[in-house]
């Protein structure tokens, strides 16, 4: 799993890098009257510049967090609209879409590569002790 969440690159279908850069984080209620947590991106390839809104649901979300064990928190959030953001980039699904929602399908695969990638860090974590 990536270190950085705010600035990243990712490189697509085409072998086009594109710099993606986090802008926000925020309820979709208040922006767009949706069920969601929207989060907003900034991504350019140094010829073209687009801006790219990921929305998870918020049943969804509540769902896996409640059969993960977790709580829904902005930084989970963040970690999920990373891993959408660049499926999207490199698969170039949904990049047609000014606000692509990301599947609870989708979510439940992130989510499971973020705990396994979490297990992996505390495992080398308790070896180099």
């Amino acid at each position: 799993m990536r270190e950085q969440l705010r600035n990243f690159q990712v490189t697509d279908p085409f072998g086009r890098h594109w710099n993606v850069e986090f802008r926000w984080l925020q309820n979709a209620i208040s922006i767009r009257h949706a069920d969601a947590v929207d989060l907003k991106y900034y991504i350019s390839n140094g010829e073209e510049r687009l801006e790219r809104v990921v929305a998870l649901p918020h049943s969804d979300l509540l769902r896996l967090a409640a059969d993960s064990g977790r709580e829904l928190t902005d930084a989970w959030c963040l970690r999920l609209g990373a891993c959408q953001i660049e499926y999207m980039i490199s698969t170039w699904a949904d990049m047609d879409k000014a606000v692509a929602t990301a599947s609870s399908a989708d979510l439940a695969r992130f989510n499971a590569a973020l705990e396994g990638a979490a297990a992996e860090a505390r495992d080398v974590a308790s070896r180099t002790r």
